[in-house]
């Protein structure tokens, strides 16, 4: 992340106070045991004090396998999960499956010669 320009702790400190933080795309890839410490530091300095929202499609149930540590994975879910509240979205159908579109409706008025000025 930010360790080779040596401002990992000032990126720490702003994700720290920072309100709302927001990771889409969750566990779309392995985690490497530095990025496995480094989110553990993130999570537990706003554990109880700032909001996190997580989006992914990976299950809660399936995060201790992706995140690769078991103590880490422990640490990350009892920080996240203490005050919980969890929204799922069940759908047959994936949101980038092409849709058919609408048919417009035609609003055409006809005009007649009363109509022109």
């Amino acid at each position: 992340m930010h360790h080779g320009a040596g401002t990992f702790g000032k990126w720490l400190i702003q994700l720290a106070k920072t309100d709302v933080l927001i990771l889409d795309d969750w566990a779309l890839a392995p985690l490497d045991a530095s990025t496995r410490a480094d989110l553990l530091e993130v999570i537990d300095d706003r554990a109880a004090t700032r909001g996190t929202i997580i989006c992914g499609q990976l299950p809660v149930e399936h995060w201790h396998s992706w995140i690769g540590d078991v103590t880490i994975a422990d640490a990350i879910l009892d920080r996240l999960l203490q005050r919980t509240h969890r929204i799922i979205f069940k759908s047959q159908e994936s949101m980038r499956s092409p849709r058919t579109k609408p048919q417009a409706i035609n609003k055409t008025k006809a005009v007649t010669g009363a109509d022109v000025a």
